[in-house]
């Protein structure tokens, strides 16, 4: 299997509002039969009925609840450019739940969830530059 992530889907309880939420940080996306998806660099990043994804994945249709053990991280190239974004979640509807901050490490990130409570990191980190598409290529850690 070669290393590639296409598409990301997120289950939502609210198409309509899930919808808004990721307009409202300045996403464009096309809806096409109940589906939303948006271009985010070189994947796609895809809302669907959250039942209609279980039942996809072959698994019991069931209610949200915690943490589901995985968060989407979202770089950018400026402290300002955190800020702005924590503004646009707040603004949208969305939860900061960890404030910007540098952390342990040395960059500076916060963590938010959107309406559906799935978890998203925002960081700048000077050690992972990001290219003029937007992409990042992670360094050589040197292990």
């Amino acid at each position: 299997m070669e290393q590639r992530i296409t598409l990301i889907t997120l289950g939502v309880s609210d198409l309509s509002r899930a919808k808004r939420f990721y307009e409202a940080l300045g996403w464009r996306g096309q809806e096409v039969e109940e589906t939303v998806f948006f271009q985010a660099g070189g994947l796609g990043l895809v809302l669907w009925s959250r039942d209609k994804l279980a039942r996809d994945c072959g698994l019991e249709p069931g209610p949200a609840s915690g943490f589901g053990g995985i968060a989407l991280a979202h770089n950018v190239r400026s402290e300002a450019e955190v800020d702005a974004l924590l503004a646009a979640v707040e603004r949208g509807g969305g939860t900061i739940t960890k404030p910007a901050a540098v952390n342990a490490i040395g960059f500076y990130s916060s963590a938010f969830v959107d309406p559906d409570g799935h978890a998203w990191e925002v960081a700048y980190n000077p050690g992972f530059p990001l290219a003029d598409d937007g992409s990042v290529t992670l360094p050589d850690f040197g292990v």
